[in-house]
């Protein structure tokens, strides 16, 4: 756990879809249609009427993001953020997954959300590697949170030790 400036940054070893959070992220693709990996458990819990929201919404650029209710997850959770960290082919980047992460916290903010819970973007389908993920993660969220932002906790939400590690890692720098 990390303060900067007023915003607390935490990893949590958990279920995302469970946060103790107002907003979750979504690692979406452009197309904005929920398949599988932390998109799919999003829209196993959530119900199929966010995915539905958050297409009419699309398509969006890879980097942008997108917000909808939060269907039939549990209080607190409000809404989920539909970050796309890739594009059409299922690829992600460094860039991508900064611009994805910026754009996140930017549109809970404006929706209203005082904390926000991400996944490690990029990690699954996208392929990308743990250890750069949360680097790029803990440095963008790091970066908004020393500028000013009405959220007052970020945290990090993996399902296992490699990754708790690995953002508690970057969190300790």
């Amino acid at each position: 756990m990390r303060t900067v400036g007023q915003v607390v940054l935490a990893v949590v070893m958990g279920d995302l879809t469970a946060a103790d959070t107002d907003a979750i992220v979504n690692a979406a693709n452009s197309q904005l249609w929920m398949g599988g990996g932390v998109a799919g458990a999003i829209k196993r819990a959530a119900g199929e009427g966010v995915e539905s929201e958050a297409m009419a919404q699309g398509p969006i650029q890879p980097g942008e993001s997108v917000v909808t209710s939060a269907g039939n997850l549990p209080d607190p959770i409000r809404w989920v953020v539909h970050a796309a960290t890739m594009g059409p082919d299922l690829r992600t980047s460094e860039e991508l997954i900064r611009l994805a992460t910026a754009s996140a916290l930017a549109a809970a903010a404006d929706a209203g959300a005082r904390s926000i819970a991400f996944p490690a973007l990029g990690t699954g389908v996208g392929g990308f590697p743990l250890a750069s993920a949360a680097r790029v993660m803990v440095e963008v969220a790091g970066r908004v949170a020393a500028a000013g932002t009405p959220l007052e906790r970020i945290v990090f939400v993996v399902r296992d030790e490699t990754a708790a590690n690995a953002f508690a890692a970057e969190l300790e720098r």
